[in-house]
């Protein structure tokens, strides 16, 4: 993906959580006032009820006897001598009526002492705090009248609301994994892009020197003096061999390095396995008399696949299991299918892999960290590579150890 559409999508969608973010805090603080303003509904309503009981059953007012003084304070006037004993009767039964339920506290005013009367804090705990300092204004203009505060308001309505509190808090830390994570990915990104550019310009540098040498070799051994000296051909031979295996790991290097950016080219093409594994097989024993490879596969099976690609993957894991043998390797392909599609086995009798390294054996670059693996030149690349393929045709890869020794590469090609 470019980066110009990466920067895009990051930035739309930033803009999309910032947006549900702001909605969400707006909508919850719509939610709050809305709350406060059904409280306040409630609680004019229940204290109405007992300024009517406590007047004698009037049942209107020249005014509305409910003042709301401040947030949590409300004076209620009574036009009339009560009782505390009534009072809290009254506020009690009415509160449990209109669903008020928080704490409070009450005062009535004593016309003879010029002084507010304190009450009772009541809470639903039936425990009065004694560290609450309740403060009770006197009214100037009224006579009979009581005051109530309501000290945990606040608290009492973001309970209320916990829902929308813990929506938006779960709407914030969505925000910061979203932003975490956009920085880890670009990060990465920009690790990758570091390092394949380091590896093309590595790459592109060693082939202009090792060219320069296999013209050179290759020259020289067609010299006459090279050609009647067996030791100065012995060599010229390591040199033009040894040469073209590392222009063969810097081929390979180049092309991971290719298919990271632009991914593989395939052309699938049918591919009947006994003669195809077996002309592999015979190049490789060729080359190496002391391999043995047994192949047991019936001459009607046969797969989809790109024969290039599927080439390199059957040369290297038969490679792998050459390397990484301690004693005479032995390779097994065998073949079955059932139901669900066609198994292909490669069993060797190598040193095998700790199970703990298995599953990242087709990293990049990753090698078991062995005494074997550090007498065996590699970049780490070969079952990356082959993971890769295996990925692009839509194919499984698994790895297991065998029982006694060496390890069953198994390749699952669904139908």
């Amino acid at each position: 993906m470019k980066i110009k559409k990466l920067n895009i999508i990051i930035t739309l969608g930033f803009i999309a959580i910032i947006g549900i973010l702001i909605a969400q805090l707006l909508w919850a603080r719509q939610a709050y006032n809305l709350e406060d303003k059904k409280f306040n509904q409630k609680v004019n309503l229940a204290l109405l009820e007992v300024a009517k009981k406590l007047s004698g059953g009037k049942t209107s007012f020249t005014e509305n006897p409910v003042q709301n003084i401040a947030n949590d304070y409300y004076v209620v006037n009574t036009n009339n001598e009560f009782h505390p004993v009534v009072l809290e009767h009254y506020l009690r039964t009415e509160f449990t009526r209109f669903q008020v339920n928080t704490d409070y506290v009450y005062a009535l005013y004593n016309c003879h002492s010029d002084k507010m009367v304190y009450g009772k804090y009541m809470s639903k705990n039936q425990e009065s705090p004694s560290d609450k300092v309740i403060n009770f204004p006197k009214h100037k203009n009224l006579i009979y009248y009581f005051s109530i505060r309501f000290p945990d308001k606040t608290t009492y309505l973001v309970s209320s609301l916990r829902f929308w509190y813990l929506l938006t808090f779960a709407l914030i830390i969505i925000l910061l994994v979203y932003v975490y994570s956009i920085y880890t990915i670009i990060q990465q990104k920009k690790f990758s892009e570091l390092q394949r550019d380091f590896i093309n310009n590595m790459t592109h540098e060693f082939k202009t020197p090792l060219s320069s040498i296999l013209l050179a070799s290759e020259s020289l051994s067609k010299q006459n003096i090279v050609q009647e000296n067996p030791k100065l051909q012995t060599y010229t031979s390591i040199i033009i061999n040894q040469s073209y295996k590392l222009n063969n790991h810097i081929e390979k290097i180049l092309n991971i390095a290719k298919n990271d950016s632009s991914g593989l080219s395939l052309k699938p093409q049918k591919i009947i396995l006994l003669p195809f594994i077996q002309e592999i097989a015979d190049t490789i024993q060729q080359k190496n008399e002391n391999v043995t490879i047994y192949i047991e596969i019936e001459n009607s099976l046969s797969i989809m696949a790109d024969e290039f690609h599927f080439t390199n993957i059957i040369y290297n894991i038969i490679d792998n299991s050459i390397k990484y043998c301690e004693v005479k390797p032995q390779v097994v392909i065998s073949a079955h299918k059932d139901s669900k599609g066609l198994y292909l086995k490669f069993k060797d009798n190598g040193i095998g892999i700790p199970a703990k390294n298995i599953s990242d054996i087709f990293e990049k670059f990753y090698r078991v960290n062995t005494k074997k693996t550090e007498d065996i030149n590699g970049f780490g690349l070969g079952l990356f590579y082959v993971k890769k393929v295996v990925r692009q045709h839509n194919w499984k890869i698994s790895v297991e150890n065998n029982t006694d020794m060496g390890i069953t590469i198994t390749l699952f090609f669904p139908f």
